[in-house]
């Protein structure tokens, strides 16, 4: 490697890191309309995104801010099918680290937004913002083929991680939604998604409410130490 190309290695590494830092889940949004031009700029960025024998099997419903009130509206009025329903199905439990990590997440959106360790009304109606889509303009509602199976569940994944990392180096925040995959009924009713798809989740995005409080807290990650084994021989 040369010294020029270890030069832009390294420019691309800070970039990287920089957009990873930048990103968090956003909860609160501005009802301000994200421009066409940047949203097209999020999906051709992610659209580079790597997959299975480069099937790319993610589809994207894209909702503009009077479609994103209709869906709004009819979401906050259904409810949320059971697990067993689900197009794909969800973690059966949490165990051990994920648990603590989950509850850890959950209790630290809990005490930024004033929610108090047992009431269960609060806590539902924060629950019950993933409905209201936390008031963001748009929504991305992501889709997979149903005969790739895991594995196209897996590149979608890749594929969402990449489009919330493309929106944030443009200044636009997200969130991934698993919750909005309880209401495929209602997302099926309103947007064109057809039959031999699953839903795999939303990414509701916008600009963020920087003022709001469950925007002023930010997750932890485990050290690589706790997750990577290096082999020598």
């Amino acid at each position: 490697m040369t010294s020029g190309e270890r030069v832009v290695s390294t420019a691309l590494a800070a970039s990287l890191r920089a957009a990873l830092d930048a990103r968090y889940s956003c909860r609160a949004y501005l009802p301000d309309e994200v421009p066409p031009a940047t949203i097209d700029n999020i999906v051709s960025i992610a659209q580079r995104t790597a997959s299975w024998c480069n099937s790319q099997p993610w589809q994207v419903v894209i909702t503009r801010p009077g479609a994103t009130e209709r869906l709004r509206s009819a979401l906050q009025a259904a409810k949320p099918l059971p697990d067993d329903r689900w197009e794909i199905a969800p973690p059966s439990e949490y165990r051990g680290v994920y648990r603590e990590r989950r509850r850890t997440c959950g209790w630290q959106l809990y005490e930024s937004v004033g929610v108090q360790p047992g009431d269960r009304e609060a806590s539902a109606r924060q629950a019950a913002e993933n409905f209201r889509l936390f008031g963001a303009p748009h929504l991305a509602v992501i889709t997979t083929e149903r005969s790739l199976g895991t594995y196209g569940v897996l590149d979608c994944g890749a594929y969402i991680g990449n489009f919330m990392l493309a929106a944030a180096s443009l200044g636009v925040a997200s969130i991934a939604q698993a919750a909005l995959a309880s209401m495929a009924h209602v997302l099926r009713q309103h947007l064109p998604i057809p039959e031999d798809r699953q839903v795999v989740c939303g990414i509701s995005f916008g600009l963020a409410d920087r003022s709001h409080p469950a925007n002023r807290f930010r997750t932890s990650r485990a050290s690589p130490d706790d997750v990577v084994r290096y082999i020598n021989e």
